[in-house]
């Protein structure tokens, strides 16, 4: 942590302020919470962001204790299957009896800025910057202390700086697939995507370099022993002609292309590699969950990151066919140390 994101621990619109009567629940018990953002706040890099609001998302039973749950960039604040957005992108862990329950637990997750509706350039963004707008979230909700912070990728990046700049708002932190740094062999994948992004956008074609940075970012997610089990190496006829798995990779990238933009893109990849934390800084009880065929994230990382962690309650680590991407493909796995960290909390 920098001195500037020390100092922001002073900042007031991080305290909790007076706000008005909370929006009524939708169907289903969600609602959507939009905060304003201080016309002062600044990021640690002195930038501006270029949105109004914060937007985060409860999900859950009222008035139960609050857990955040963050995911990876391309995650956000639809968690749990909604009536307004389908399918969320964790309802394996987030559920009605689930390993989350939302029978018994509220589930507050948030869209990460930039908003690729507001930034036409990309914006230089940190992890402590995405807690410091979590901190905004909590604030409005008037919610001092979490009963956990869930993050999964980003997300647990997210949750380290989280517990690192606020140590007494979170009796808990579970981290899956992040550690206390980025890699360089990932940040030199992420910088082949950005180079990508930015060529694609000079050449006047930022959808289809929005695609192909999708297909590279797809190899890294995965593992070797998948794409050998998926994939036949049957040649086309000709060279140029695309094989099974540059089919899978297309399709892939295609239908990503217009999720996101070349600038929110390049924002929060440089976020994914200007991570870093202190873990001896962190005093919140930590469970850590790696997996060793993850190659983002190498399991040797989390072994360190484990070891200087003063308050470590649990470190598991696993093989898994997933790689990366275990935390969404491993449920069974995932959830049984989720109920087990949960089991304690009073509903």
């Amino acid at each position: 942590m920098t001195l500037a994101e020390t100092s922001l621990l002073e900042e007031p619109f991080c305290r909790p302020q007076p706000i008005d009567a909370p929006v009524a629940r939708e169907r289903g018990g969600a609602r959507d919470v939009i905060v304003p953002l201080p016309a002062d706040f600044r990021l640690a890099s002195g930038e501006k962001l270029n949105q109004p609001n914060i937007v985060g998302r409860i999900h859950g039973r009222a008035g139960a204790p609050v857990v955040v749950v963050a995911g990876g960039i391309s995650a956000g604040r639809f968690v749990h299957r909604t009536e307004t957005n389908g399918l969320g992108w964790w309802s394996g862990a987030v559920s009605v009896r689930g390993p989350i329950d939302l029978s018994r637990l509220q589930v507050l997750a948030i869209d990460f800025a930039p908003g690729a509706e507001f930034q036409d350039t990309a914006v230089t963004i940190t992890t402590h910057d995405q807690a410091r707008l979590l901190a905004l979230v909590l604030n409005h909700l008037k919610v001092e202390r979490i009963a956990a912070f869930v993050g999964c990728s980003y997300g647990g990046m997210v949750g380290l700086a989280f517990a690192e700049l606020f140590p007494d708002r979170a009796e808990q932190l579970i981290v899956v697939s992040a550690a206390h740094r980025a890699h360089p062999q990932a940040t030199a994948w992420r910088g082949i995507q950005r180079r990508i992004l930015q060529f694609a956008v000079a050449a006047g074609r930022p959808e289809e370099g929005v695609a192909l940075a999708r297909e590279l970012a797809m190899t890294t997610y995965r593992t070797a022993e998948e794409f050998n089990d998926r994939f036949d190496g049957a040649a086309p006829q000709a060279a140029g002609g695309a094989y099974p798995v540059c089919d899978y990779l297309t399709a892939r990238g295609q239908a990503y292309r217009t999720h996101t933009t070349p600038a929110r893109w390049l924002s929060m990849s440089d976020s994914l590699d200007r991570h870093s934390v202190t873990p001896e800084a962190i005093k919140t009880p930590v469970t850590l969950i790696g997996f060793t065929s993850d190659r983002l994230v190498p399991i040797d990382d989390m072994r360190e990151l484990a070891a200087r962690l003063p308050t470590l309650w649990r470190f598991v680590e696993a093989p898994s066919l997933y790689g990366h991407d275990a935390f969404l493909k491993e449920d069974a796995f995932v959830g049984d140390i989720l109920r087990s960290a949960f089991k304690d909390i009073k509903a």
